[in-house]
């Protein structure tokens, strides 16, 4: 599901015609770099392969004072069709990316054990501005949100939140978790399966 491709075209159907400045003004006054995986930087970009695609069309140029003519764009009847897949795509699917920390997590380096306590510490401090930020620009949003749109902002926050409450119990566990790391002499090599569903090819020797 491509989110800057639901952005477009949904902005266009709902607020209607709208040339690229607009758009970009839309994104960053709603944004979205914190709350979806838009770049604003890659709005013209996209409404270029909308075009050529016919999902979109040019309507007219507009011209305000010495700015360049700008081209506005609608949104086609192709495009209506794709938005309504977008839409069900987006509702429909879960996406959780799997975090790298995760992997670093389970492959420590043994020489750097102490710096631990401090690399966990400064994430948090790091997740709980993010939590702030978001906090700072939901509210600033809050009176011009629809109910709807409330509820997707105020996502980011809950999420933040949990990041923060798991963060905060990898502290409370560190101790052990050095101490076990610590106290590893080996690692042992990869299961093997049982025989019986080894490939028939495999060397027994």
């Amino acid at each position: 599901m491509s989110s800057i491709r639901l952005f477009i075209l949904g902005s266009l159907a709902q607020r209607g015609e709208m040339h690229g400045h607009h758009l970009k003004l839309l994104a960053e006054e709603e944004h979205v770099h914190m709350w979806t995986d838009i770049s604003v930087g890659g709005l013209y970009g996209a409404l270029k392969r909308l075009h050529a695609e016919g999902l979109i069309s040019d309507v007219r140029t507009e011209q305000e004072g010495n700015f360049p003519a700008r081209q506005v764009y609608g949104i086609t009847e192709a495009g209506r069709v794709a938005l309504s897949e977008l839409r069900l795509d987006g509702l429909t699917e879960y996406v959780l990316r799997p975090d790298p920390f995760d992997l670093a997590l389970s492959r420590l380096d043994p020489d750097r054990l102490d710096e631990l306590p401090r690399i966990v510490t400064s994430r948090i401090a790091m997740l709980k501005e993010l939590l702030r930020t978001a906090r700072e620009a939901n509210a600033r949003a809050r009176p011009y949100l629809s109910r709807a749109e409330m509820f997707a902002l105020e996502h980011r926050e809950k999420r933040l939140h949990a990041e923060i409450d798991w963060h905060e119990s990898l502290v409370d566990a560190l101790p052990d978790v050095v101490a076990e790391e610590r106290a590893r002499t080996h690692f042992p090599p990869p299961h093997q399966p049982p025989p019986s569903h080894r490939s028939k090819g495999s060397s027994t020797s």
